[in-house]
């Protein structure tokens, strides 16, 4: 119960943000360097080598003509039911039409009828990613995000497997993948 509360507190920090990331200044983390204050605009743009827009197998992505409280609920479920934990919740899509007049033309440009994600975890998972590699905690908890546009429900999850790729943890957070796609393909 206390850890559901914690993990709920910090979700309404991430989520429900009472000033937009663009008005918040980056620190630099440079310890040969005195501390630089960076706004978002100078800020480096360009996507992280990991993380690639034409999805390099990083994002598990599963689209589904079925519309997306079903498949919310379905998937939701088949966790549970199989040992994970789902700890929150948010409503994503939501939470961001409160900054619909402030972003005005950048408001959810691909036209999302829908976004809404489970945030997750297993113990056993989460005790044998940390015994490999406690770096490896970074996913935890794990999550999976559905959105809707149209008549066509997609949903997405990172695979630890490949964020490990190079960690210790790799062959325990393939296991943990292959065992989270396998639940979500047998709820939808």
């Amino acid at each position: 119960m206390a850890m559901r509360l914690g993990v709920l507190l910090l979700a309404s920090v991430l989520f429900v943000p009472a000033v937009t990331l663009a008005e918040i200044p980056l620190v630099s983390t440079e310890s040969s360097q005195p501390r630089k204050i960076l706004h978002l605009a100078e800020a480096r743009t360009s996507m992280p080598s990991a993380v690639k827009t034409n999805n390099d197998g990083m994002v598990y992505v599963k689209k589904r003509r079925k519309p997306l409280s079903i498949l919310y609920k379905s998937i939701f479920t088949a966790l549970e039911h199989n040992g994970y934990f789902v700890l929150i919740e948010p409503n994503i899509g939501k939470s961001l039409s409160h900054f619909a007049q402030r972003w005005g033309r950048d408001y959810n440009k691909n036209k999302l009828e829908e976004i809404r994600s489970m945030v997750f975890c297993n113990a056993w998972f989460a005790n044998k990613v940390s015994n490999a590699d406690p770096h490896m905690l970074a996913l935890c908890p794990l999550h999976i995000t559905l959105t809707q546009k149209g008549k066509m429900t997609t949903i997405v999850f990172v695979r630890p497997g490949k964020v490990a790729a190079e960690s210790p943890a790799r062959s325990v957070a393939e296991e943990l993948e292959k065992d989270v796609i396998r639940i979500i393909e047998n709820a939808v």
